[in-house]
């Protein structure tokens, strides 16, 4: 095994032979062989534990047994202890996916700080095929029915190749002392169910059934890597950039539009899933103004294209500030100067510049989004008009609307940013000192 196990290392690229690996060890079996392949091969490693705390002394046997091992063999120990059910019951997450967040989480942060090149897991062939079924019963694309990768983010997964009668043989007869997990067992979790009941009913039928599924991930990876460099092309030829977003030429989508898988391996990288391709679907057919949220993502219809957008999570903007020194620490004012305005002075036509008459300023001036209700004078009207109204005679997107900013006065709206100032604060031919605030362009139009 020894010898398949470095073989593959070298064909698979996991790492150079001068790397330092950190090893995820758990204390059982998968583990404390990996452990014994490292020594054997004379790879400089280190060791990483995990102590979730779920099983009392047993948890505490676990830490105990590994810990004394990398001692025996001088090997550098890492571990943490986690309040598992704790942080499981804040993020309303099961145990397992909690205990799944925590530990990689953890190996990274060991890995940067103790200067490791790569963290290495001791998943096997079984659990690569265990894999496969289970997303297969619960429904996938094709990039879930390839199995568990060897490698990526900083992790490999040097057992990947080896079934676990292969690595049951190796602790018998090199004696690596274990710790079985008596959860392990336990016919409740979906992974035991597909080890303890499926897979023996599926070695009737085809005794080699492991090797056959595992050809069968490498087969579909390989198929995979095709569909993706295939809709690589086509998501860029969908997608330009626009003012900071993507923006999607509806017209050229609508014939996508039959093929739901399709849709979904071109924008599952902005988190559509299977359940949000209808949604999809109405976006593209709706009116101006319809939209989905992804999570991270915003898609948006506005006219003829879908825009889409970071959706990052931000409170009310709201800034207030009693002097110009004050303005210019605002986020998004990029400079401020107040100016005795020479012959023949030409205000600047950039909308990112409001120049004001600032004997009509008054602080404290606020900076903060638009709300239902307000109105100002528009720049050459005499007639006071809602932002409402403004931002959809100016056709601008739904986007630019809920991003909207104003510089407010004694109560009054005085500019709003990027778009237009207020007739009440222009400059004349009797203003004698001008306020010239310049913002950050962002538009999406």
């Amino acid at each position: 095994m020894l010898d398949k196990f470095l073989k593959y290392i070298e064909e698979n690229h996991l790492f150079n032979k001068e790397d330092k690996v950190l090893l995820a060890v758990s204390g059982g079996i998968d583990s404390m062989v990996m452990v014994d392949l490292f020594i054997r091969s004379g790879i400089k490693s280190g060791i990483a534990h995990c102590n979730f705390c779920l099983r009392g002394r047993e948890s505490d046997k676990d830490e105990e047994l590994v810990k004394n091992m990398a001692a025996f063999h001088k090997i550098p120990f890492y571990s943490t202890r986690f309040e598992t059910k704790k942080y499981s019951e804040s993020k309303g997450i099961s145990i397992q996916m909690a205990a799944r967040e925590l530990r990689y989480d953890w190996f990274e942060e060991t890995r940067r700080k103790k200067r490791y090149d790569v963290i290495a897991v001791a998943h096997n062939l079984n659990d690569n095929i265990e894999t496969l079924l289970i997303n297969l019963t619960r429904g996938t694309g094709i990039a879930g029915l390839t199995g568990i990768k060897n490698s990526g983010n900083n992790i490999v997964r040097p057992l990947l190749f080896a079934p676990r009668e292969m690595i049951r043989e190796y602790q018998i007869k090199h004696r690596v002392k274990f710790r079985e997990d008596r959860s392990n067992t336990q016919t409740k979790y979906t992974r035991n169910k597909i080890r303890h009941l499926v897979i023996p009913v599926l070695k009737e039928i085809n005794p080699s059934i492991e090797a056959t599924l595992n050809e069968t991930c490498e087969r579909l990876g390989a198929t995979n890597d095709i569909v993706n460099y295939f809709t690589d092309k086509l998501r860029k030829s969908l997608l330009k950039e626009k003012d900071g977003n993507l923006a999607m030429n509806i017209t050229r989508l609508k014939p996508l539009l039959r093929n739901n898988t399709l849709l979904y391996e071109l924008f599952k990288p902005f988190g559509i899933n299977g359940s949000l391709v209808s949604d999809l679907h109405n976006i593209a057919e709706g009116e101006t103004g319809s939209h989905l949220f992804t999570g991270t993502y915003r898609f948006l219809k506005n006219r003829n294209e879908i825009i889409i957008s970071v959706q990052a999570k931000t409170k009310d903007e709201y800034y207030k500030a009693n002097s110009l020194a004050g303005l210019r620490k605002i986020p998004g004012i990029v400079s401020v100067s107040k100016i005795i305005p020479a012959p023949g002075f030409i205000i600047p036509s950039d909308r990112d510049t409001a120049c004001l008459d600032f004997e009509k300023i008054s602080f404290p001036i606020v900076l903060r989004k638009w709300l239902p209700g307000d109105f100002f004078y528009p720049l050459g009207m005499k007639k006071k008009k809602k932002l409402s109204d403004y931002f959809i005679d100016s056709k601008l997107s739904r986007f630019d609307k809920e991003k909207a900013l104003i510089l407010e006065s004694g109560s009054k709206i005085a500019w709003i940013v990027g778009e237009r100032i207020d007739d009440r604060f222009k400059v004349t031919d009797a203003t004698r000192k001008i306020l010239i605030i310049k913002s950050e362009a962002e538009k999406s139009r």
